[in-house]
């Protein structure tokens, strides 16, 4: 039995791969080891549907978010093996998931708006060329925590339309006291700020939730895309639940700046599996 997760800030994509052949699927919370613990992402782990196949999986193929650096990875696979202790773990970055699902055996730019955001320089067989990922303080440029932080300055200073204001007030009961509380104090603040996405997509018809997005993807640009040598010529690809909802928002922006957008899917989890199924 081989599991495969593709994880997220905010979530995780499994899916299981039977010895008859069969595939399951399963959606859980996130795992991030920059903000997490190898003990908090075990116990997660321990609390979802994973304990009940624990004896059964052979393999594991894990693509995160934050699964770039070695001790990372460690962190990660300490979580599976406390979990699954008769699998071989193979923990991978959520990079390459991107650059496998959306550019296959061609070369490309891959890139993740998710929660957070990253990108890299794919040449068909591996990533050449990666950008630094800064994380939600100082970067994750036109990824959902990006965004709705910028929401929400906007609301705590009064500098959005009142009509939207209003709108999130009614829809999410907010107030100053109650944003600092959840980004200063409680767990996750970079969920929290992506949280408020939903709501900013529902309304992008409004031309400041519109700019919103559209600013985001010109910073992403600016920061990632147009850093790689050659980027005009090369088709640039996106994962991610920002990227998929908000597709004609960054088709827009990157015509404008000469980029040619080809593949945006919402997550890269089945090309994951057709991949591993097919060197199974």
């Amino acid at each position: 039995m081989i599991l495969i997760a593709d994880s997220g800030s905010s979530k995780t994509d499994w899916r299981i791969i039977h010895k008859d052949g069969k595939i399951s699927q399963y959606r859980g919370v996130g795992f991030n080891p920059y903000y997490m613990t190898s003990e908090e992402m075990s116990i997660q782990m321990k609390n979802d549907f994973l304990v009940s196949v624990s004896e059964e999986v052979e393999q594991i193929f894990f693509y995160g978010a934050g699964c770039s650096a070695p001790e990372r990875k460690q962190e990660v696979a300490e979580a599976l093996n406390s979990v699954f202790p008769k699998a071989s773990v193979e923990v991978d970055h959520d990079l390459s998931a991107a650059a496998r699902a959306t550019c296959g055996h061609q070369a490309g730019i891959a890139c993740i708006l998710g929660t957070g955001s990253n990108s890299c320089d794919y040449d068909g067989g591996k990533i050449i060329a990666t950008r630094p990922a800064a994380g939600f303080i100082l970067g994750d440029e036109g990824g959902g925590c990006y965004v709705g932080r910028r929401f929400l300055q906007d609301f705590i200073h009064e500098e959005m339309p009142e009509k939207i204001r209003t709108a999130a007030i009614e829809r999410f009961h907010i107030t100053q006291n109650i944003i600092q509380d959840h980004v200063y104090r409680q767990p996750f603040p970079s969920r929290y700020m992506a949280s408020f996405c939903r709501f900013i997509t529902e309304n992008a018809a409004d031309p400041y939730c519109y700019n919103l997005y559209y600013q985001a993807f010109q910073d992403f640009f600016s920061k990632h895309v147009c850093k790689y040598e050659g980027y005009e010529k090369k088709p640039v690809n996106f994962v991610g639940s920002i990227a998929f909802y908000n597709s004609d928002i960054l088709r827009k922006a990157a015509r404008d700046r000469g980029i040619q957008v080809q593949i945006i899917i919402e997550n890269p989890i089945a090309g994951l599996t057709l991949y591993h199924q097919e060197l199974s």
